[in-house]
C-alpha cells in the first residue's frame, strides 16, 4: 500500500532529502527548547526568547511534550528531560484536580477555566507519545486523559466529540467544531496504537464519516468547520472575525490537507488491524487535497496557500500560515506513498521549495509563522514562533509508514 512508484525519481527515496529533513527537524528542536517554563512550555517570540510575561499553556505544553517524545524515540539526546517536564506540567499545574480535565493555562494565571475538547485531544496525544517513549508518569497521564475524554467529551450518540464545557462540566457550549474533532481523530489513532483497543479506530472512523464523508463531501470536499449541537452547518459563524486563529469564517484549506492525511492513516491502520476499511477513505482524501490545492494555492496573484476561503471559494484571509504549508507537504507525501502518483511528488516538491524559501528562518531560527498576502513576514494572526508541532511533524511524516501513529511508527524503526 505504501510503496512509492518506482517509475519516477522521488525525494522520499533520496538520501540527501532524508538527511535534509533530519537536519531541519533537529534545528527546530534546538530552537524550541527555550520555551520551557516552570509550569510547562510558553510561547517564544521571533528570536526564540520567552517574553517577560510568558505563561505556560496546555496546548503548547502538550504539543511540545508530544514533539519532544517523538524526538526521544528517534534517538535525539537531550529531549527526555523535556518530555518529563511536560508530563509533570500536565499532571500538575495545568490539570484541574478538583473537577478533572485540563485548563487552558494554570489556574493561578488569568484566563478561561473552561474545558475544551481541542486541548484534551492534545493531552491524550502527548500522553500516548510519552508512553511509547517509556517516560515515567506517562501511563497515569494517559489513563486520566482517556477517562476524561470517555466521561465528558465522546458522544456515542453523535459518533463525535462534544466541544467544550464550564470548569465543573455543568454547562456545555452550544457548538460543534470540525477542528476539535480533527485533532481528536489524530489522538484516537495514537490511542489505538498505544492501548491496542480498536474501538478508538471505530470512533475515528465515525468522526470522519460525519465531518468529511457526509458534510465535506456534500460541500465539494471543502471542510465545513462550524456546526450547531444538531450538526447543522453554521455558514456565517465568525463572519465578523474572519481571521480568528482557531475558528475562522468560511473554509480553511490547511485543515483539508490535515484531514486528507488523517484519512490515509486511518485507512492504513484499519487495514493493518483487519477492520472493515471503506474505499471512500482514499477517495475523499484525494478530493480534499485536490480542492485545497485548486482553491487555496496561488489564487490571489502570489504563490502560497491562503488561510481561508468563502463559500464561493474566493480568498477571505490571504495570509499564509506556516502550519498550513507544513500540513500540505505532509499530506502530499502521504498521498504519494498511498498512490505512487507523480502529481503528489510534484506538489511535495512545490510545498517544500516554498517552505524553504519563505517560511524557514535561517537567521533567527525556526519558521516564520505567518506571511501577509504579499508573502512578507507578518504577525496579524499569530505573533512570534510558539509552535513546534506542525513543522517538526512535517520533517518526520514523509519517511514513516502510514499505518501507525508517529510515535509507534518511529519506535518500529529503531
Amino acid at each position: 500500500m505504501d510503496d512509492v512508484n518506482r517509475g519516477f525519481s522521488s525525494w522520499l527515496r533520496a538520501p540527501g532529502h532524508k538527511a535534509w529533513l533530519a537536519q531541519e527537524g533537529n534545528r527546530l528542536l534546538t530552537f524550541a527548547k527555550a520555551a520551557r517554563l516552570p509550569q510547562g512550555f510558553g510561547n517564544l517570540d521571533d528570536r526564540g526568547r520567552l517574553p517577560a510575561d510568558a505563561v505556560a499553556e496546555t496546548m503548547n505544553t502538550a504539543r511540545m511534550t508530544h514533539s519532544f517524545a517523538l524526538a526521544h524515540i528517534n534517538g535525539i539526546p537531550g529531549c527526555a528531560k523535556l518530555v518529563d517536564h511536560g508530563i509533570a506540567a500536565l499532571a500538575g499545574p495545568l490539570r484541574d484536580t478538583e473537577h478533572g480535565g485540563w485548563f487552558a493555562r494554570p489556574l493561578n494565571a488569568d484566563g478561561d477555566t473552561g474545558k475544551a475538547a481541542y486541548l484534551h485531544a492534545f493531552v491524550a496525544l502527548a500522553a500516548s507519545s510519552a508512553v511509547v517513549a517509556q517516560r515515567p508518569g506517562a501511563k497515569a497521564l494517559l489513563e486520566q486523559a482517556i477517562h476524561v475524554i470517555t466521561e465528558h467529551f465522546w458522544s456515542e450518540e453523535e459518533g463525535a466529540m462534544r466541544e467544550s464545557f464550564s470548569r465543573d462540566w455543568s454547562e456545555e457550549e452550544s457548538y460543534r467544531g470540525a477542528n476539535s474533532n480533527m485533532h481528536s481523530t489524530e489522538a484516537f489513532l495514537a490511542l489505538a496504537d498505544v492501548t491496542g483497543d480498536a474501538r478508538w479506530l471505530d470512533r475515528a472512523l465515525s468522526i470522519v464519516e460525519r465531518v468529511i464523508h457526509q458534510h465535506a463531501a456534500a460541500n465539494n470536499h471543502q471542510v465545513i468547520e462550524h456546526f450547531t449541537l444538531q450538526w447543522q452547518p453554521m455558514a456565517e459563524y465568525n463572519a465578523d472575525k474572519p481571521d480568528d486563529g482557531f475558528r475562522p469564517y468560511g473554509t480553511t484549506p490547511g485543515h483539508a490537507f490535515e484531514w486528507a492525511r488523517l484519512l490515509l492513516h486511518l485507512e492504513a491502520a484499519r487495514h493493518e488491524t483487519k477492520l472493515e476499511t471503506p474505499a471512500w477513505l482514499v477517495q475523499d482524501a484525494r478530493m480534499l487535497f485536490d480542492n485545497a490545492c485548486r482553491y487555496g494555492w496561488d489564487v490571489d496573484g502570489a504563490p502560497g496557500i491562503v488561510y481561508t476561503l468563502d463559500w464561493q471559494n474566493r480568498p477571505v484571509v490571504g495570509h499564509r500560515l506556516h502550519w498550513t504549508h507544513a500540513e500540505a507537504a505532509a499530506a502530499s507525501a502521504a498521498l504519494l506513498q498511498r498512490t505512487g502518483e507523480q502529481q503528489y511528488e510534484n506538489w511535495y516538491r512545490t510545498f517544500w521549495e516554498f517552505n524553504e524559501t519563505l517560511f524557514i528562518d535561517r537567521e533567527h531560527g525556526s519558521w516564520r509563522h505567518e506571511l501577509n498576502p504579499q508573502n512578507q513576514p507578518s504577525a496579524d494572526i499569530w505573533a512570534g514562533k510558539p509552535d513546534l508541532y506542525h513543522a517538526y511533524q512535517a520533517t518526520l511524516l514523509p519517511l514513516l509508514p502510514l499505518a501507525r501513529s508517529l510515535a509507534t511508527a518511529l519506535e518500529r524503526l529503531q
